[in-house]
């Protein structure tokens, strides 16, 4: 099972750079990362806490179409800079496929939960932090143990549909915003009501923090980190090791 250890360096879409420049245009992905997951979690937390605000004036429906349409946004507006990750499970996913460098992942996860927390922040800011403040936690009438499996078998869909558009094989390129916005709200649109369909640690995290409650997040942690693994697995049956050029660059962006 060496698929989950390897690690490709950067090619076609990370010429040799001097030190300086290399670091700058890291800053920039980072940057990438940490605003385009502000505006996820912003939307994703932000619905609920609009939700609560106004007495229920936005549908369930519009909660869970909301995340994947700005997810959507998101990959056309940025995804050639940073790959738009916006999720430590795909960070780690492409990580163990050799998509993305391990020794870089630290970083795109810091940069992930900036952004989450800023978005909350200006939510408990503009709303104050009250109810369930957009939080995810399982159904009232579901347990940990079904939410968690839930959270694991949407997230091994969802990076397996990353993984798939990313890859020569399937590669869509622009494409690949619908596929994965679309999955998104699929999944939501039936799943929501018995885990929130997170499919992503730290879009659970910033609003548990606020509220100072990490009673459920395990399910937010395990069920899409092992999702994701195993997402990395099936492709590795689908179509053998990776990494190779197309996937590298939709994991890694193509900033020059």
């Amino acid at each position: 099972m060496v698929v989950f250890f390897t690690s490709k360096e950067p090619s076609a879409s990370e010429p040799m750079l001097g030190a300086r420049a290399y670091h700058f245009l890291e800053m920039r992905r980072l940057f990438s990362e940490g605003l385009g997951t502000f505006f996820l979690v912003l939307v994703a937390a932000g619905g609920g806490v609009v939700s609560s605000a106004t007495g229920g004036s936005i549908s369930p429906v519009a909660l869970v179409i909301a995340p994947g349409l700005m997810v959507m946004a998101i990959i056309l507006f940025m995804g050639k800079v940073s790959g738009a990750h916006l999720n430590p499970a795909v960070t780690i996913a492409f990580s163990a496929r050799g998509d993305f460098p391990w020794r870089r992942a630290p970083g795109y996860i810091i940069a992930q939960v900036a952004g989450a927390l800023l978005a909350c922040s200006f939510l408990a800011l503009v709303f104050g932090v009250h109810g369930t403040f957009g939080s995810t936690q399982p159904g009232a009438i579901f347990n940990g143990f079904q939410a968690v499996l839930t959270e694991f078998i949407l997230t091994l869909g969802l990076v397996s549909v990353i993984l798939g558009t990313a890859s020569k094989a399937q590669n869509v390129g622009p494409l690949s915003a619908l596929a994965v916005g679309g999955y998104i709200a699929l999944a939501g649109l039936w799943a929501a009501p018995i885990s929130g369909a997170s499919m992503n640690p730290v879009r659970s995290f910033a609003p548990d923090l606020f509220l100072l409650n990490f009673s459920t997040y395990w399910v937010y942690l395990v069920g899409p980190v092992a999702g994701a693994l195993l997402a990395v697995f099936f492709a590795y049956l689908l179509r053998g090791h990776g990494p190779d050029e197309a996937a590298i660059e939709a994991a890694q962006g193509d900033l020059k």
